[in-house]
């Protein structure tokens, strides 16, 4: 083999075509996680709240848009929220339908007694 048929991989490099792609990126991402911990605040408000206040339902609402905003939003909070499921099942069979899908994008599962 001669130098001239032998090459080195090229490294990838990142071309960048619009700045302000990277600019909406980052603000889509900031975003996000500023949703996601708004949900972890929200659960956490939702318990005293719901202790405050037993004969109206105000922290069952102020929980289940905290479930929500931190399902949908991160990564991290859908796998705590997993976790706690699998250590806790009877939190999934009171859990709605509606809810397992719109965050967890799965039907509940059935557990046997």
């Amino acid at each position: 083999m001669t130098h001239k048929t032998m090459t080195k991989p090229r490294r990838k490099t990142w071309k960048i075509s619009n700045s302000g792609e990277w600019v909406a990126a980052g603000a889509r991402s900031v975003l996000r996680q500023g949703l996601a911990i708004l949900g972890l605040i929200l659960i956490i408000i939702a318990f005293p709240i719901g202790f405050l206040t037993p004969f109206l339902p105000i922290g069952a609402p102020i929980g289940i848009v905290g479930v929500l905003l931190l399902g949908r939003n991160s990564i991290w909070g859908r796998r705590w929220m997993e976790r706690v499921l699998l250590r806790h099942p009877w939190i999934e069979r009171m859990a709605p339908n509606w809810l397992m899908k719109l965050v967890f994008g799965r039907e509940k599962k059935v557990f046997k007694h």
